[in-house]
């Protein structure tokens, strides 16, 4: 049994040879080197260990042995979701994203120290590597395509990636982030030297100019998506940091399973409704037509959130400030007040997205984009806490259904 003393946690050998992913003899083989100190268990029965010193030692040695069982518990400081509102290291998120901008916020995210005014910029040989990479895919390749091969490109130009130190990780994102969106195609006025992200990020969703109003909505909705708890996503960046990728692999990790239809593409089918409902003047018939063939409608509904998502909720309100938005957000009440006749949903950010989407003529892919950069520094932040953690510590075992071994040889 674990037991507490008044110098901190103490470990059986058993639950310090899964901490560490050995055997029990390869702890015992620890304490008779001096790597770990142990002493009598209370009442005289086996012995303890700091579980301290373990943790530590597992940090500096990685795993060594497979451990007995996988460790399905993921301590988190970053994200609390409670009560329909959510929070970064328990400030309310959508406070935080109201106050500071995304870059900002991801700095918060990080290190929990407030860092205002603070800018991320991308490297010139990791941004001419990134834009040549993406500039030599095909011409129907879209924005998740060029985002994967731009973190690609990124990473070989940086030797010093596989340095896992906090401070080396953090300096690569703050880096890797801006070349991520540096190398996406402009379609807007040239970047500017000292640019917030998002000024950066709206010149290649639209060639429209960003006026304050518009260019807030589009920071604010980065700092809302940096990070929503163990997402599809960044259980998947976790698995990476686990195994000790270096954090331009984690990225790609997640981007790989961000393009899921089910996860990171929803934005992009709001937007196609949204669209439809503004050119057909209502959302009677668009809705009708998704139920007719059987499909939800996007834009609507959340497995975690029984009201609206906090998250639309701020979008909304500031869209509700930019008349060229009016139409498009209209649209959206439209569809949330037609789709409760049939069943009591409410918005969610995919919705959000899509009115500032359409409104600011982006292409479908926009929000997905959007959501991408935004996640980046998610990813990031829990590989941060991922890497304090033993590793490996992921993995199931399967249970196998297949023929009854031996076979013959076919």
């Amino acid at each position: 049994m674990r037991d507490q003393g008044a110098d901190g946690e103490r470990l059986t050998t058993r639950e310090a040879a899964e901490r560490l992913g050995v055997k029990p003899e390869t702890v015992y083989a620890y304490v008779s080197r001096g790597r770990l100190s142990s002493r009598p268990a209370h009442g005289g029965r086996g012995s303890t260990l700091d579980a301290g010193e373990v943790d530590a030692l597992a940090r500096r040695t990685g795993r060594r042995e497979p451990s007995a069982a996988a460790d399905p518990t993921f301590r988190t400081r970053i994200t609390l979701i409670e009560d329909n509102r959510y929070y970064f290291r328990g400030v309310d998120a959508v406070e935080l994203a109201g106050r500071y901008g995304f870059e900002e916020v991801a700095e918060w995210l990080w290190t929990g120290v407030p860092r205002p005014g603070i800018r991320f910029s991308a490297p010139q040989e990791s941004l001419e590597a990134a834009r040549r990479t993406v500039a030599a895919l095909p011409a129907h390749s879209g924005p998740m395509d060029r985002l994967r091969v731009a973190a690609v490109a990124a990473a070989a130009t940086d030797p010093l990636r596989f340095d896992l130190s906090p401070e080396a990780v953090i300096g690569s994102a703050r880096s890797l982030i801006p070349t991520l969106v540096g190398a996406l195609p402009a379609v807007g006025q040239p970047d500017r030297a000292g640019d917030r992200l998002a000024r950066q990020l709206w010149r290649r969703l639209t060639a429209l100019p960003a006026d304050d109003a518009s260019l807030a909505v589009l920071d604010t909705a980065l700092a809302l998506l940096v990070d929503h708890d163990l997402a599809a996503s960044t259980l998947a960046a976790r698995v990476a940091a686990s195994a000790r990728a270096h954090p331009y692999a984690v990225i790609s990790a997640g981007l790989g399973v961000l393009e899921g239809p089910l996860h990171g593409a929803a934005s992009g089918l709001a937007h196609r409704m949204l669209a439809e409902v503004v050119q057909r003047g209502g959302a009677a018939p668009v809705v009708a037509d998704h139920l007719r063939n059987g499909q939800r409608i996007p834009g609507l509904g959340h497995r975690i959130y029984t009201a609206e998502d906090p998250r639309a909720q701020a979008l909304f309100a500031l869209l509700d400030k930019i008349p060229r938005a009016a139409p498009a957000l209209a649209a959206a009440r439209d569809v949330v007040t037609t789709a409760a006749r049939h069943t009591p949903l409410h918005a969610n950010v995919d919705l959000a997205l899509a009115v500032l989407s359409v409104s600011a003529r982006m292409p479908a892919e926009a929000g997905e984009t959007v959501f991408a950069v935004a996640r980046t520094a998610g990813w990031i932040a829990h590989a941060l806490e991922e890497y304090e953690e033993r590793p490996l510590r992921m993995r199931p075992s399967g249970q196998y259904v297949g023929p009854r071994a031996p076979q013959p040889l076919p």
